[in-house]
């Protein structure tokens, strides 16, 4: 039986101006079970903190992840660039670590003036080092998550992600539904993804974003919409989720982030679906 975990993607619009920790409460008591930290503007949060939301957490019976920080670009060639990125990625891991979260979405990099080749092997050592830095330090239980990015300038094509999860252990692909959709042009098979997941890289959990995106000029664009729009439609990644033996989180990344997280939480209970 399939064992969802749903949320938002940070502090929930209708509490803008609190902390995390009344956030956890809040999301409790909504009925949602899950939680994006997002350190997308730089890791400001102390270790110590960190723990005490950890607390929260498991008092409340909220899953966590974290979001690390969008200035990060594995595949620049600026060096220092590179070096600023890995430890904007391993703050997140302590931080992540002290809190109990299970998994990083990170931005990896874009392609530039370097082929896709030459990009995975740069974003593919950098991973293998932060991993050991991460072992050296008795970090564990924190996956790195290698994130599906819509843009065809940014690395993190289904394919890339699948790869770079097999030959790197620690690392797990970050699936965000709505950038896969418009990376294959506004085109997306649950189930064929789902099955690669599980047969290829024995995932016991996917952690996953979901949102709508923006439809200009003739395709579908980086900007965020409400999961009405359908741009992918939610109903039939239940509907997937609810045949299969696998366990989940959907962080919500939508502009009414809480609001568009309780309409999935209801598509879900349509479908039969109690969340725990």
């Amino acid at each position: 039986m399939v064992n969802i975990y749903l949320g938002p993607a940070g502090i929930p619009i209708s509490l803008r101006g609190k902390g995390s920790k009344e956030a956890i409460k809040f999301i409790s008591e909504i009925k949602l079970n899950a939680m994006e930290i997002e350190f997308v503007r730089g890791v400001k949060m102390s270790l110590k903190t960190s723990r005490e939301l950890g607390e929260a957490a498991r008092e409340y019976g909220v899953r966590l992840s974290v979001h690390a920080p969008y200035y990060i670009n594995l595949c620049s060639p600026e060096r220092d660039k590179v070096e600023a990125s890995k430890r904007r990625i391993y703050e997140s891991v302590e931080r992540a670590h002290e809190m109990g979260a299970d998994a990083i979405a990170i931005h990896a990099g874009y392609y530039g003036r370097f082929s896709e080749e030459q990009c995975y092997s740069m974003i593919k050592d950098s991973l293998i080092e932060i991993i050991d830095k991460m072992k050296e330090n008795g970090i564990d239980g924190v996956k790195l998550g290698v994130e599906t990015m819509a843009k065809e300038t940014a690395f993190g094509t289904i394919d890339e992600v699948i790869r770079i999860s097999k030959e790197v252990e620690g690392v797990i692909p970050y699936i965000d539904w709505s950038h896969t959709f418009a990376r294959q042009g506004g085109k997306i098979d649950y189930d064929e993804i789902l099955s690669r997941l599980e047969k290829e890289l024995r995932l016991t959990h996917i952690n996953s974003h979901f949102q709508s995106l923006k439809f200009s000029k003739g395709r579908f664009i980086d900007v965020h919409e409400t999961v009405d729009k359908n741009a992918p439609p939610f109903r039939p990644l239940a509907e997937t989720l609810l045949k299969r033996d696998i366990s989940i989180t959907l962080i919500c990344e939508s502009p009414k982030m809480e609001e568009d997280a309780l309409v999935m939480k209801s598509i879900l209970e349509s479908l039969g679906y109690k969340l725990e």
